[in-house]
């Protein structure tokens, strides 16, 4: 199975890249938001994290053809796959429907918000339905996505397993996700840098309070 690929960005159209690897050339699907990042990167070297899957359908005849698709980053490629296990989903819907970050489709399944995961393409109120019954409990490792991004380029910033670790003491605690997430947030305002859970709690309430 190809997990990742790496090579010269040479084509991008609305759906595909087309990535240049020695004598070789990969058409890798990606969903919008990969597409947006990427974009500017023609003609450099770029790496995409990949889901390898076969498109067709045998049984009425018709050609079985190995697809990739590609993302930006792994927690991207992770969210997809829990995204295409939903009924009526599938790996064609859920590339047409990621037309927004991660992040923000998330946070929308996380609050039940019907209505802007309906409105994703191809998607509909009947699906969205599904998409958050099935997924609704399962958005706490993407709630932190941005932050927990910036501490993998920021050696100053607080560790990520510390984030993740005050992220679910404060769902202990009985704060619902978005409140916790809220209230980590304040407590990063101007960047500092907590060393351990212990610190980083004292702040949330220290800022709460005030």
């Amino acid at each position: 199975m190809i997990t990742e690929i790496k090579g010269t960005l040479i084509a991008l159209s609305e759906e595909s890249a087309i990535l240049e690897l020695d004598s070789l050339r990969y058409e890798v699907l990606v969903p919008d938001f990969s597409r947006r990042v990427i974009q500017l990167k023609l003609g450099q070297v770029v790496s995409l994290l990949t889901v390898h899957y076969i498109d067709g359908n045998p049984t009425k005849g018709g050609r079985m053809t190995p697809r990739l698709v590609g993302f930006v980053t792994e927690i991207e490629r992770d969210f997809f796959d829990l995204f295409c296990s939903v009924d009526g989903v599938g790996v064609k819907k859920a590339l047409r429907a990621m037309v927004r970050p991660v992040q923000d489709i998330a946070v929308a399944i996380e609050e039940q918000d019907v209505k802007t995961i309906a409105s994703l393409p191809g998607i509909g109120p009947a699906t969205s339905e599904r998409i958050i019954a099935k997924l609704r409990r399962k958005m706490a490792k993407f709630a932190l996505l941005v932050t927990q991004q910036a501490t993998a380029t920021d050696p100053a910033a607080t560790p990520s397993d510390v984030l993740t670790e005050t992220y679910q003491i404060l769902l202990t605690l009985g704060h619902s996700e978005p409140d916790a997430r809220r209230l980590i947030d304040q407590a990063l305002v101007g960047r500092p840098k907590f060393k351990d859970v212990e610190a980083m709690l004292q702040a949330v309430y220290d800022k709460n309070r005030g």
